[in-house]
């Protein structure tokens, strides 16, 4: 008997602003971040940029543990 996979849920999406407010960051900081490869960015057809939820969540996580931050 085969297993079957059930589809995956699709990852949220998050705009730039939404980025912003998670890092304390302004909506520019996230965009360059983006620009040098910092933060994977996917496009819309219209080319906004927008950011997986995983992704951000898995930075944030990281920066968390940092030497040199405060939890």
């Amino acid at each position: 008997m085969s297993q079957i996979d059930e589809p995956s849920v699709p990852d949220a999406l998050l705009t730039p602003s939404e980025v912003a407010q998670l890092f304390r960051v302004n909506p520019k900081t996230v965009t360059r971040w983006a620009r040098a490869g910092k933060l994977t960015a996917i496009r819309t057809l219209g080319g906004h940029r927008r950011f997986r939820a995983s992704e951000i969540q898995r930075c944030l996580e990281e920066m968390s543990h940092e030497p040199g931050t405060t939890s």
